[in-house]
Parts: C-alpha cells; sequence; structure tokens
C-alpha cells in the first residue's frame, strides 16, 4: 500500500483517502489521492494500488475540488422562523445557537407531545446511511426512522428477503471481491455467465459493487445476459437481452424457474441438502404455462427457455439483481424467485456465483443495537409495526407510507418534528407523491435539516440548516454494500478544512452529548471507530486509516462449516436452516411462502378503464454518470453533460405522438404530470417511455412558490401512494401508465 501522507517537492501534500460521501455516491470506496495546496484541494487521483478500483474514478470524484469549493455551498449554520419557511431569509449563527434552539425545540416537542411525534428523514445510498438509526434512537429518542421511499423501495426490500429466505445479507456477485489476489486468486473462478437482472453496475455502481469490474470479467471471458426493458451498454454485448415489459420480473423468473426444474437441470444434491420446499416451488411454477408469461412479459418463449438452459448448465454464474426489483409492488416475489434460481442450481457462496455474509458483519452499534436503547413502549409505537410486522422484522424502521398518513390524519399520533438527514427528499427518487409530503411538512412545529447546499426541501421545510462536511474534510469509514455483505472496510482521512462544515457522524456526536451523553461515551470520533472495527478486525481506527483499507479472511462454502449460524450448525441462519424456497415466516405476515406474479396495481393491464387515455408505460430510475440522484445539478462541469431531464421515447412511439428529438414533453398520469425533454432512441421498446429523476433546477429561484423549480419535472408525481405489496416492501416506481404530449417549454 502506498503512504497514507506524501510531502510534494513543491511544498503540497497528497493525501490517500478512499470516497463515499458527500458528494453522494454509493460505498465502493473508490482509492485516491487528494493534493493539497494552501489548505485547499487542488487535484483528485486515482489510487493505483486500491485493490478494487486500480485508479479509476468517475467524474463525479474527479470534480470534487469544484463541488467543495462552489459559491452555492453552505458552509455555516443558518436558522429562520418556522413562518418563514418558503422564504430566502435565512441568519447565520454559530453551532452553539443551533444547538440550543434545537435542545429547547426538542424538550418542548417531548414533553408536550412524546418523542414519538419526532421522525427523522434518510437520503439514500449515501454515508448517512450507517447513522440514521443512531441519530432516530440514540440522540433523538424517537421510534420514527423512516427512509421516505414509498415501499422503501430501495435496497431494504432484497435485503430483508435475503435475510427472510437464506438468514443472510444480500448475496453479491462474486468479483474476487474479498480475495487479496483479485481475479488471479487461485481460490477464484471466474463467473461463465452474468445475468444482470434490472440493474446497470457500469453507471450506477449499486450499493458498493464497482460496475467496471464487469468490464474486467467481460475481458476474462465471462458472458452476459441482460434483463431490462432498455438496451444498456452491456445489452448490446449480452449473448441475450431480454427486453421485457416493466414491472414484470415475477413471471419472467417464474418461467425459468420451470425450466430448469422439468428438465432436471438442477443441482440435485444441493436441492435436497440445503433447500426447503423443493416440491411446493416445482408445483407453484407449473401453475403458468410458458405462452402466458410470453404474454405477460413480452419475452419470447424461446428466449425463456434458452437463458433458463445457459444459467443452469454452466456453474458457476451470478445473478445481480438491483433496484428494478425493489421498485415494483410485486419486488418480493422477484426477489424469491431469483433467489431461487441461485439456489436450485447450486450457484450460492461459491467461486464465481454469488457470495453470501456472515451474520456478525462491521455494522456496529449505530444501526441495529441502537433500537434497544429505546424504552419498550416507545418502541412499540414506531408506525407499521402492527401493520408491517414482516417490514419491520428485517431493518427496524418505520413504514414510509404509513408515516405520511400519519402525518396527513395525526393517526396513530401526530408528528410535531422532523429531522432531514441528508434528504433532498421533495426533489430525489424517494417520495411517491412529493407534493403529499410537502403540505404535510411545511405544518411541523420545528424542522431541523443537514445538507451542503440549499435543495428545494432545504428552502421549504427547514428551520435550522446544519452544514455537512464531505469525505475530504472528515474522518469516516467506508462499507461496501452498507456492511451486509462487505468485503473489505476503508479509511476517510481527512486533509482539509471548508467553513463551519460537520460530518454526520459529528453532528450526532455534537446533539447526542448533550440530549442522551450516556448513549455516547466516546471522546473522539477515532474512539468510536475503534470500538466497533477492533473486535471484527483486531485493528484500530488509526490503523485503518495507514493501512487505507482492510480485509478479513474469507471462506466459501459458509453453510458447510457452521459459518452462517451463531450456533455454530451446518445450514443457513432460517427457521428451518435451509434455504427457503417455501417461506416458512410469510403467512405469520399475510404473505403467500412461494413466489407469485401479480400485476403492478397502476398499469393498462390492471386498470384497462384507463387504458385508453394513459396507454403507454413509464420507467424510471436509470442512472447518470453526472449526478447522484438530485445531487450536482448546480456542479457547472457536469451540468454541461447533462444540461436538461431527458426522457427516452422509441422512433415509433414518438411519431405516433408527433414528438420530436429535444421537444419539450409532458409526462401524465391520474396522479401527476412532469416535463422533460425528448431523447428519440431505440434503446427503449414501443409503447415504453424512461425518464429520468432527481430533476431540479439550482439556477431558478429558490422561494416558493417555485422552489428551485422543483415540481416542473418531478416523476415522482405519477407514483401513487401506497401501492404496496402485502409485507409491507416495493412500489412501482418503473412501471406505471401515462400519456404523452409535447409542450412549448419546461414552464408549460
Amino acid at each position: 500500500m502506498g503512504e497514507r501522507i506524501i510531502e510534494c517537492s513543491d511544498g503540497r501534500i497528497k493525501m490517500r483517502t478512499c470516497a463515499w460521501s458527500p458528494p453522494g455516491d454509493h460505498p465502493v470506496g473508490c482509492g485516491m489521492y487528494l493534493t493539497v495546496e494552501d489548505g485547499k484541494v487542488v487535484k483528485v487521483e486515482g489510487d493505483p494500488q486500491h485493490p478494487i478500483t486500480n485508479g479509476r474514478l468517475c467524474v463525479r470524484c474527479l470534480t470534487l475540488p469544484e463541488y467543495m469549493y462552489n459559491e452555492k455551498r453552505i458552509i455555516h449554520p443558518m436558522y429562520r422562523d418556522p413562518k418563514d419557511r418558503g422564504k430566502d431569509v435565512w441568519e447565520e449563527i454559530s453551532w452553539d445557537q443551533a444547538l440550543d434552539i434545537i435542545v429547547e425545540k426538542w424538550t418542548a416537542i417531548k414533553d408536550k407531545w412524546g418523542r414519538e411525534s419526532i421522525v427523522t428523514f434518510q437520503g439514500t445510498g449515501r454515508e448517512p446511511a450507517l447513522y440514521h438509526s443512531s441519530l432516530t434512537y440514540a440522540v433523538l429518542g424517537s421510534p420514527n426512522a423512516v427512509f421516505p421511499m414509498s415501499g422503501d423501495s430501495c435496497y431494504g426490500p432484497r435485503c430483508s428477503v435475503a435475510d427472510f429466505l437464506l438468514g443472510a445479507g444480500y448475496p453479491e456477485m462474486d468479483y474476487a471481491q474479498f480475495l487479496e489476489g483479485r481475479y488471479d486468486d487461485p481460490q477464484y473462478e471466474l463467473p461463465k455467465y452474468i445475468i444482470l437482472w434490472g440493474k446497470d453496475p457500469l453507471f450506477s455502481n449499486p450499493d458498493g459493487f464497482f460496475g467496471h469490474s464487469l468490464i474486467d470479467l467481460m475481458k476474462r471471458g465471462s458472458k452476459f445476459i441482460t434483463i431490462d426493458p432498455r438496451i444498456t451498454w452491456i445489452s448490446a454485448r449480452s449473448e441475450y437481452a431480454l427486453q421485457l415489459r416493466p414491472g414484470t420480473d415475477a413471471a419472467l423468473g417464474i418461467g425459468m424457474l420451470q425450466v430448469i426444474i422439468n428438465e432436471g437441470l438442477y443441482d440435485s444434491e444441493f436441492v435436497e441438502k440445503w433447500t426447503f420446499g423443493f416440491e411446493e416451488l416445482k408445483q407453484r411454477v407449473n401453475e403458468y404455462t410458458l405462452e402466458e408469461i410470453e404474454e405477460i412479459t413480452t419475452v419470447a418463449k424461446e428466449d425463456i427457455i434458452a437463458v433458463a438452459r445457459i444459467y443452469a448448465q454452466n456453474s458457476p454464474s451470478a445473478i445481480m439483481w438491483g433496484l428494478a426489483v425493489d421498485t415494483n409492488s410485486n419486488g418480493t416475489q422477484v426477489g424469491h424467485t431469483i433467489m431461487s434460481l441461485i439456489a436450485i442450481t447450486g450457484n450460492f457462496d461459491i467461486p464465481g456465483g454469488n457470495t453470501l455474509s456472515v451474520p456478525a458483519s462491521f455494522m456496529g452499534k449505530w444501526r441495529y443495537e441502537c433500537a434497544n436503547l429505546l424504552e419498550p413502549e416507545i418502541r412499540k409505537k414506531m408506525i407499521g409495526l402492527e401493520r408491517y410486522p414482516g417490514f419491520q422484522a428485517a431493518h427496524v424502521v418505520a413504514h414510509p407510507d404509513l408515516v405520511l398518513d400519519a402525518l396527513e390524519t395525526g393517526d396513530p399520533y401526530e408528528l410535531k418534528m422532523a429531522w432531514f438527514f441528508g434528504s433532498n427528499m421533495l426533489a430525489n427518487t424517494s417520495n411517491a407523491q412529493p407534493k403529499r409530503w410537502y403540505e404535510a411538512l411545511r405544518k411541523m412545529e420545528f424542522n431541523v435539516g443537514q445538507d451542503l447546499f440549499m435543495t428545494p426541501t432545504a428552502m421549504a421545510l427547514y428551520d435550522v440548516f446544519l452544514p455537512v462536511a464531505t469525505f475530504a474534510e472528515h474522518e469516516g469509514v467506508v462499507l461496501p454494500h452498507f456492511g451486509r455483505n462487505t468485503h473489505m472496510v476503508s479509511a476517510m482521512n481527512k486533509c482539509v478544512d471548508v467553513g463551519e462544515c460537520k460530518s454526520d457522524l459529528e453532528i450526532c456526536f455534537w446533539i447526542g452529548k448533550r440530549l442522551n451523553p450516556d448513549a455516547w461515551p466516546w471522546e473522539t470520533i477515532a474512539d468510536f471507530f475503534t470500538q466497533q472495527i477492533q473486535p471484527v478486525m483486531g485493528i484500530t481506527f488509526e490503523d485503518l486509516q495507514d493501512e487505507g483499507w482492510h480485509m478479513n479472511a474469507f471462506e466459501y462454502r459458509k453453510y458447510e462449516k457452521g459459518l452462517l449460524r451463531p450456533d455454530g450448525a451446518q445450514g443457513f441462519n432460517t427457521p428451518t436452516g435451509l434455504i427457503e424456497l417455501e417461506s416458512s415466516l410469510y403467512e405469520d405476515w399475510g404473505e403467500d411462502p412461494l413466489p407469485y406474479f401479480a400485476e403492478n396495481i397502476l398499469t393498462p393491464f390492471s386498470r384497462p378503464d384507463l387504458a385508453e387515455e394513459f396507454p403507454l408505460i413509464m420507467t424510471t430510475g436509470g442512472r447518470e454518470t453526472t449526478s447522484f440522484h438530485s445531487e450536482h445539478r448546480q456542479i457547472k462541469s457536469l451540468r454541461r453533460l447533462m444540461p436538461d431531464p431527458l426522457v427516452q421515447i422509441n422512433p415509433e412511439t414518438a411519431i405516433q405522438y408527433g414528438i420530436s428529438n429535444g421537444d419539450w414533453v409532458a409526462i401524465e398520469n391520474p396522479f401527476g404530470r412532469a416535463i422533460e425533454k425528448a431523447l428519440i432512441t431505440e434503446i427503449i421498446k414501443p409503447g415504453i417511455i424512461h425518464a429520468q429523476h432527481g430533476w431540479w433546477y439550482p439556477e431558478q429561484d429558490g422561494e416558493e412558490p417555485n422552489l428551485f423549480g422543483v415540481w416542473k419535472s418531478t416523476i415522482n408525481s405519477l407514483i401513487p401512494h401506497k401501492a404496496i405489496g402485502k409485507l409491507g416492501f416495493g412500489s412501482p416506481y418503473k412501471n406505471v401508465m401515462c400519456k404523452i404530449y409535447k409542450v412549448d417549454s419546461l414552464d408549460s
């Protein structure tokens, strides 16, 4: 490994670090050197010794100085009277003043309405994901930590289904991430085929997976199959690209299972020894015909058969399943079918298959143990606990859809204080029906938020604005896959200060030591991290900073060695001790124990009465290299690359509606309307459109009613509220009916 600090001959220094956020990004932990001159970061370079990224960086990392020193960045705490929400009348205050205001308001609200009246909102994918629970449970003492995406439809559903059926973390593709020798390690075997199911890692680098690893594997001989309504870069280089109708993934998975089971292509030894419910699964998948599945998915029967055979007959192979599974009311069942495919082909936890994490991964006090700090009578008041017990069993948070209901109705009780923890929720990918959230939250007694820029959410709702440090300005850790299947822990090393900004964890320390000091006994951030990592890794945080990154020893086939169960027995950490092809838990929660296909709530097939007016299907959520959801819109060099929100339309569909490339287009359905610019392209099928998400316009007027133009292109206004699955997971962000028509401008 390289040195932590390099002193250059010209007086500058280089600090080795690993990236997370802010600025927003998934926790790949890209290795880099930051050059510092006169107390400022002036250059960003990739670290070629980093074992995963090998010196490669995305454009967002390369533009870090432009982000850090942007003229619009907020670098001091600010306050305004709650009656002035929506107005740009902020007063700069000190951190001590901010603390006094927060403590005073928290105390008054707690004493009058109880701590359950406080709710916290986490953004997506950023570093605050590690500390949201600690803020809620160990600082504010509230039971209501919320990721406000309808159905909690991002990563959580995948992890929860894996927990229910495997007793392990989300199963990631084996890209030699655990091995010191990477692809050349003698333990490793190259995946023969990689199925990308609703996932485009080259652009999303999802959940800690380094997308360019796919190119590494492609060069070494791995072949690809993609399942996506669009043709992606990898689709164009795949043996098969199955362009299914959005939201029909469960039907496709059932069809593949049927082929593999009926043709005897499954791993009979693994199925017999390590799975539960195979005969029941066989009966279920044969309730459908392949002709019916072809009609549902629009994927040719012959292609379904071919892909199923290829996957089953080419071990090891791996499936990467992504956000399209979560953003689907039927998503729990999609995850069930995908894990069943991996299981019956024996591709779990083998070299080149899908890896599994051990139960005791490095998550620490702030994620799960913090909930134990709540008194039982307070914890029982978590919103959604009775309605969706399976949802809370998986990750101990309040249910977002029921939180919106509570905000609007006061049932089961009134909510009075909100804390926005790295969440630009009015503009971001998360909230279905964002205007309803806006109207409900502006009535709160008191709101606190922390971010780096004045966002629509901050302008509309914050009373106290706390400025957040970038990863170059604070010490921290990076956990790929958020700790659920983490192959390494990396260090973020502070090299500069900007203004009076604090990290998300430092803010927890700062307020926690005032409101709940017993829960925050550490003197320093380094002490805090050392207590988390030393029992697992045997090193201190300072050791980690010097190393740069740390990898623990890894073993395959942990189910054979008693490494997946706390009791040390062979098998899986489930009630049956096996991979549950038929769930032993679901019936208790009102769900079918076997996978099935159900049409989403707002499609031309579920609502034929609306199909004539709204004949198209909108999908959304595809990533851009220039932004992370709603972040980076004010970074000029990145905005030049992507100046406007784009809706992808097939040429045939465009002709039908009289739309030309570059026209402004309104996208509308019974729930809402958004305007984007047409991109005519054959990568999307006729009858389907893909709309970009997370758009707002920092260059526009920020005050109400405009709020940086946030309502103009908000795709989430078309997503119905509470159109979720039986367990409480999943919502149809990627599969709603709509119509399109040409308009004169963004302001039409």
